[in-house]
């Protein structure tokens, strides 16, 4: 496990001692979640920091009406979830955590990311650091997911998140499937895969199963 921690972000340039000294001081515990299990819920305080270990998890919003609506889909080892409300002074989520698959997930509590210990360890310094470093990644992050959802078609939303996620080669890779795309884009699935074909009559793209290519970028951007 201290080998897998090392890749995720927040143990950037640590190595598997600092990192278990850091787990070790924090107290930090691994709970196991099966699938469709809430790891957190809209209005719970914040108090922990969660690092995904295995599988995959989504954090959604449920509107008043009852649609849903994801606000990210975390499937990596190492990646972080819920840390933005962690330093908000506010009194809890107004998003649900929820593992899509059984998950594993590493929780850490907010206080010792908040600051430094009495003994000025290096290694609990490094880790603050590199939680700065995550959160200014994250907004540039929810910048990307404005401009997205800010753009007046679907199409042009489409374009707009498949460019973002898109290979040197033309390769698009997403972390959701067809359903949880559809409500990332805040529409229904029906819609996304008739446009997806319209997109693919019109030459932009080349769907083969679950995988999808941009065939003609230019024109893409351009959209």
């Amino acid at each position: 496990m201290l080998y897998e921690l090392r890749k995720s972000p927040l143990f950037t340039g640590m190595s598997e001692s600092d990192v278990e000294k850091c787990l070790s001081c924090s107290k930090s515990e691994i709970v196991t979640y099966e699938k469709d299990e809430i790891i957190f819920s809209q209005k719970d305080i914040p108090k922990k920091l969660f690092v995904l270990l295995e599988g995959t998890v989504a954090v959604c919003h449920d509107s008043v009406s009852g649609k849903r609506s994801i606000m990210a889909n975390f499937s990596r080892s190492g990646e972080l979830f819920g840390e933005v409300f962690l330093f908000l002074e506010k009194k809890g989520y107004d998003h649900y955590a929820q593992a899509v698959t059984p998950a594993k997930v590493l929780q850490i509590p907010r206080e010792f990311l908040s600051h430094t210990c009495g003994e000025n360890c290096g290694c609990h310094s490094k880790m603050i650091s590199n939680m700065m470093a995550i959160l200014a990644q994250k907004a540039y992050q929810l910048n990307q997911k404005v401009q997205i959802l800010s753009c007046a078609s679907l199409r042009q939303k489409i374009a707009k998140i498949f460019l973002q996620n898109c290979s040197a080669a033309g390769r698009v890779t997403l972390s959701m499937n067809r359903e949880e795309l559809a409500d990332f884009l805040n529409t229904a699935r029906p819609s996304l895969s008739r446009e997806l074909m319209r997109m693919q009559e019109d030459g932009l793209l080349k769907i083969e199963k679950k995988k999808i290519y941009i065939t003609n970028l230019e024109k893409l951007q351009n959209i």
